[in-house]
């Protein structure tokens, strides 16, 4: 996971405490003896401001100096949007001179975590109202010892990747079944509309749809990291697991997707990505998290009302991520079950685009004939015929000179017709239950050549 020198060295002082009673915790004086404090010996000092110093300093950034958490809003450049790592200053009361410094770990709707010292005594993550934020800071100096911005470094590296395996999967501009409306590139008119500023009208619809279908790649990017990665909080996540979840949060929204992780790893699912979900994302064996991840997604797919016409193509999508996934993981599978059968993984593995996934023909391209099997060895239609036969050719048989003779009615008995003609329509219905429970290939079309 692509994270700043100074994010790492804070993770790893996570759980420290100060001490309770007169006694000091060596470690707090030790942030504030590496933030340019040495003179103070007591852990009751405020140390917040302290403990972003020292980190900041064990990677080769200068700090503020100042034990004054605000003194971080003249520090460095700003950010205009919040990256992985950057200090996030906060006020504190109505004090103007009180505050508190922490770095940032991501948002929800109206809240932002934050990972700092001196949380409640500790370095620990927490939560704080968004309305306390003064502001984002980055180190000015950063560029000669770390990478960019998690916002900038995103957009290349594991971003570029998951968001190139996405597009994939959502092809173009959509099916008229989509139960998403007009969609391109996996972009809802909905989702583009918000990112306008505007909303859905009888005016504005047409011009929308348009501005749809000739949306640019830029634009796309942005709206996938602005509306999908960081709301998901996909940049705190292990890169495989990114993976999984970021796919997952485009395909069953930001919500649905924290709270298929959540059930994944086994915390309460409450919608919001916090200490306790990153915590048992970082310590539980990835494999068994993707595998768990992608048969809830499979899982919440069947169960949806479109699946008789995206069924397959959704669940080859989860098939391709987890494969990817794994892949990213250093664990790929040596096969993976798909919809189209199994599938040797290697190196050369490609995942399926747009048009080799059935419902996404590519712009341009008529769909590729679906694998399947011909209708004459399908249970479903062997028993809905017999089912048929059973029930109307009784009735409509005469009409046709169909008919038994009397000798035979007489012999075998009409109540004995009736029940006959009861069993084989009791067979075929069950054949017909039988056999769409267990269909796994569509029906294609066979031609046959008669000889004569």
């Amino acid at each position: 996971m692509q994270q700043p020198a100074w994010l790492a060295a804070a993770w790893a002082e996570f759980g420290v405490r100060e001490k309770a009673g007169a006694a000091n915790a060596p470690a707090v004086v030790g942030y504030l003896a590496e933030s340019g404090h040495r003179e103070i010996r007591d852990d009751a000092t405020p140390w917040c401001a302290a403990f972003a110093g020292a980190m900041l300093a064990r990677a080769g950034i200068t700090p503020s100096g100042s034990l004054m958490a605000r003194s971080y809003l003249a520090w460095g450049h700003a950010l205009d949007v919040p990256a992985l790592g950057a200090l996030a200053i906060l006020s504190r009361g109505a004090d103007a001179n009180a505050g508190h410094v922490g770095f940032y770990l991501g948002a929800s709707a109206n809240r932002v975590f934050l990972l700092g010292g001196n949380q409640s005594d500790a370095v620990t993550v927490e939560a704080f109202e968004a309305a306390r934020v003064l502001g984002y800071r980055w180190p000015s100096s950063a560029n000669r010892t770390e990478a960019a911005p998690a916002s900038q470094q995103s957009m290349h590296g594991i971003f570029e990747r998951c968001l190139r395996h996405v597009l994939a999967m959502e092809g173009g501009y959509n099916d008229p079944y989509d139960p998403g409306g007009p969609t391109n590139k996996g972009i809802t008119l909905g989702v583009l509309a918000k990112w306008r500023g505007v909303t859905v009208d009888a005016t504005s619809r047409a011009r929308l749809i348009a501005a749809l279908k000739a949306i640019d790649d830029a634009t796309v990017r942005d709206i996938y990291h602005a509306h999908y990665w960081q709301p998901s909080s996909c940049g705190l996540l292990p890169d495989a697991i990114a993976a999984m979840h970021f796919d997952a949060a485009v395909n069953h929204g930001v919500g649905g997707a924290i709270r298929l992780l959540q059930a994944a790893l086994a915390v309460a699912a409450d919608g919001e990505i916090g200490p306790e979900t990153l915590q048992s994302a970082r310590s539980q064996p990835v494999r068994s998290v993707i595998e768990r991840y992608a048969a809830l997604r499979r899982a919440r797919y069947r169960a949806l009302p479109h699946f008789w016409r995206f069924g397959r193509g959704w669940l080859r999508r989860v098939d391709a991520t987890e494969a990817l996934a794994l892949a990213i993981a250093g664990d790929p599978p040596a096969e993976i079950e798909t919809a189209k059968g199994t599938i040797p993984m290697d190196q050369d593995f490609k995942f399926p685009l747009p048009g080799e996934i059935p419902g996404q023909a590519m712009a341009g391209q008529d769909e590729a004939p679906p694998a399947g099997k011909w209708w004459g060895h399908s249970k479903t239609v062997w028993g809905a015929l017999i089912t048929t036969l059973a029930t109307v050719l009784p009735i409509i048989g005469p009409l046709f000179g169909v008919h038994l003779p009397a000798e035979v009615i007489t012999e075998v008995g009409d109540q004995a017709l009736v029940v006959i003609q009861a069993i084989a329509g009791l067979f075929g219905m069950l054949l017909t239950i039988y056999g769409r429970s267990t269909a796994k290939q569509p029906l294609i079309r066979r031609d046959i050549s008669l000889r004569m």
